[in-house]
């Protein structure tokens, strides 16, 4: 086959993932060089090569296998990674798709612009356009930065990753959760140019995978050992204030609320409060004033966590009214100097509403 432009990565761990609608996306939607890497994760390689029917056989598509005994993409996704000799590489979940056109769409902006990191938009099939990142009005495909286009509310790769610039880089392995937030972060951060295919063929993202599993919450500690690995990189040391920022300020609205919402029956929020808001506090040390761009409604449940004993039907409540996003209490953080902070939650949610009405068009 013609050497690739770009390496594909679809990590499969389950034999009812539709794997062949997946690679037939890449290679039936795609005009450019390409090669999908299939990696059989913990399963039967001759399971998955049934599965692929026909496209098996095909040459532009390597099937890989990887033992590793560990529920995690990061190792599968690694290999992938590691086996690719293409100029870009990008990442594709065994039950989803790109639409006709999307990874052309997103070489022309490369190459329109030479950018590192090409971040592809996404349509949920049941959700609509995905509003993340919410970039800034004015510049919302190229020139992208970290800071102003809270490009950290992307968590997952997904899109254009230039190897010449970022072949090295990878997903933290040994995590049981947030493999992949060292590995954008540093993406977001370091990168050069980043441009965003806003208006081109969307990565669809499907639900429609019977195999999902749902398992009790882990220990908070395990939860957010990724911070570890970003405070020990040498990315983050050199990092300026407004990055830190920007980075502290998503992982708690996202992650730190998402925590607490996943404890509140086991083992109870009273159980787990003082680990929870050390996390609290470990984070917003990463800058001043990360805490002072929060909601009224975030900062409502943190004072509840602060309380001896939290009640869990309060906690439950306050987490509901940060939901509420046309609220006064989730668009406005406590100082009111700070309300057009362009990581205050009006213009982060603004921002995020126009990107998924461009996603509509």
């Amino acid at each position: 086959m013609e050497s690739p432009l770009v390496d594909v990565t679809i990590a499969v761990h389950s034999a009812t993932r539709p794997i062949a609608r997946a690679v037939a996306s890449v290679i039936e939607g795609t005009t450019a060089p390409v090669r999908v890497n299939v990696v059989a994760h913990n399963i039967d390689q001759e399971i998955i090569r049934t599965n692929l029917g026909t496209w098996a056989e095909h040459p532009a598509v390597r099937l890989l296998s990887l033992r590793d005994g560990i529920p995690s993409p990061a190792g599968p996704m690694n290999l992938g990674m590691a086996e690719a000799t293409a100029r870009f590489h990008t990442l594709l979940g065994s039950d989803d798709e790109f639409a006709p056109g999307a990874i052309d769409s997103w070489l022309a902006l490369q190459r329109a612009t030479d950018a590192d990191v090409v971040i592809g938009r996404i349509r949920l099939v049941t959700g609509g356009p995905d509003p993340y990142p919410p970039v800034r009005r004015g510049r919302r495909t190229t020139g992208l930065s970290a800071d102003r286009d809270r490009l950290h509310y992307r968590s997952a790769p997904l899109g254009l990753i230039d190897r010449e610039r970022f072949g090295d880089l990878r997903f933290t392995e040994g995590l049981t959760s947030g493999e992949d937030l060292p590995y954008t972060s540093e993406l977001w951060i370091t990168a050069t140019s980043i441009a965003y295919d806003l208006y081109g063929p969307p990565y669809v993202g499907h639900d429609d995978a019977d195999d999902r599993v749902t398992s009790a919450p882990r220990d908070v500690a395990a939860d957010f050992a990724f911070l570890r690995v970003i405070e020990e990189a040498d990315w983050f040391a050199a990092a300026s204030t407004a990055d830190r920022r920007a980075l502290a300020v998503k992982l708690l609205r996202i992650h730190f609320f998402d925590a607490v919402a996943a404890r509140l029956e086991t083992p109870g929020i009273a159980a787990v409060a003082a680990e929870l808001l050390a996390v609290v506090d470990r984070v917003s040390a990463w800058a001043p004033g990360v805490l002072s761009v929060l909601s009224i409604a975030d900062r409502r449940v943190m004072d509840e966590l602060r309380r001896g004993t939290p009640d869990p039907e309060r906690t439950r409540a306050l987490l509901g009214r940060r939901w509420i996003y046309l609220s006064p209490a989730a668009q406005l953080p406590r100082n009111p100097f700070l309300a057009l902070h362009r990581h205050a939650p009006f213009r982060t949610l603004a921002a995020g509403a126009r990107s998924q009405r461009v996603g509509q068009l």
